[in-house]
């Protein structure tokens, strides 16, 4: 696999593919081998912008077209079914988040993987936008101190159900959507969760699932985090999809604050510097936080698909992410707190 291109199979041909093949494009030695999607013009019509790449009426045709990796963009009740298809027949599988729409469909996936010698990894790219990652470097320097308080904000009025209208028929949609990423983005700043507590609300006329929620997290570490999210919240900031945050330590503060400014204050004084994202002629202006942090997510997974390393989103691994997402819907239709292992097996 390493002395040859990583050749890549894609399943499903949706609002997310044409972003997610190009990011393929700017990774070395990856191509794109073929595709499937249920409704075959969107497929063809992804395939002539493509070159000409085969297209498959199955997905089992493609699955032994002589694939390295399924990669699978479809929503997530598919992707159950299709890991196991892929793990049937011995190919390494790259599944869009959210994993699967119960904790116990995520188990029976990592579970398949294991028994087959495949692998599965989660595209969770949020922890991979630039930003983020020179703010995880940054908190790594210390300079701050020991951290012990981290707040996250994701609130913004951007149209998300004009882009993407099925998620508007979502029963569960804030914290399954954007939820997974930032509950994942935590975890990459700050560790693991030993107890949750979250209250979610419904404020967008017409939609199905909650478009609000608010947690707090108590961290094995003995941080305290909380992460605000909404999509019904005109601020003055109301700069989608950034993400902000701030980290609080013994000997002072971080911040990741709008227009990817990263500001430091230690000893009374702040320094900052900005961290804005690569941009790339076929990324999507309205989401280029999201789109070109595609890239260094594939170049990742490639990575690790040659050496046998593990992804920083190893399906097992990332188990604990949807730990997170699920404890924060039985938190919220309880009313209690929620208790985790922190991070122990």
């Amino acid at each position: 696999m390493a002395s040859k291109p990583l050749r890549i199979g894609v399943f499903g041909c949706g609002f997310w593919a044409p972003l997610q093949t190009a990011g393929w494009g700017e990774v070395g030695g990856a191509e794109i081998a073929g595709l499937y999607n249920r409704t075959r013009s969107k497929a063809d019509e992804l395939a002539r912008k493509l070159g000409g790449v085969p297209v498959f009426d199955r997905p089992e045709d493609l699955l032994r077209a002589g694939i390295d990796v399924a990669d699978i963009i479809t929503s997530e009740e598919s992707h159950r079914p299709l890991v196991e298809l892929a793990a049937r027949h011995g190919v390494h599988a790259i599944c869009q988040k959210p994993m699967a729409p119960t904790l116990a469909d995520c188990q029976a996936m990592v579970r398949v993987c294991q028994e087959s010698g495949t692998r599965l990894m989660i595209h969770d790219n949020w922890r991979w936008q630039t930003p983020l990652r020179r703010l995880k470097e940054q908190l790594a320097r210390s300079e701050i101190g020991r951290p012990f308080r981290l707040r996250l904000v994701y609130a913004n009025s951007f149209p998300v159900f004009a882009k993407q209208p099925f998620l508007a028929k979502q029963e569960h949609f804030i914290l399954m959507d954007i939820g997974t990423h930032l509950l994942d983005s935590v975890r990459a700043l700050a560790g693991e969760a030993r107890a949750l507590c979250c209250r979610t609300a419904r404020v967008t006329p017409g939609i199905r699932g909650e478009d609000v929620a608010t947690l707090l997290l108590e961290m094995a570490n003995g941080m305290h985090c909380t992460v605000d999210m909404s999509y019904a919240s005109p601020v003055e900031h109301d700069r989608f999809p950034e993400t902000f945050i701030h980290v609080e330590g013994e000997k002072g503060s971080l911040e990741l604050a709008p227009d990817y400014w990263i500001r430091q204050t230690v000893g009374g004084r702040t320094t900052a510097f900005r961290a804005p994202p690569p941009i790339y002629p076929w990324a999507d202006p309205a989401y280029l936080l999201s789109t070109t942090s595609v890239v260094p997510a594939n170049r990742e997974f490639a990575q690790c698909l040659r050496s046998g390393t593990r992804s920083e989103t190893e399906g097992a691994e990332y188990l604990r992410t949807m730990e997170l997402v699920f404890a924060a819907y039985e938190s919220a239709a309880t009313g209690g707190v929620v208790h985790l292992n922190g991070g122990v097996p």
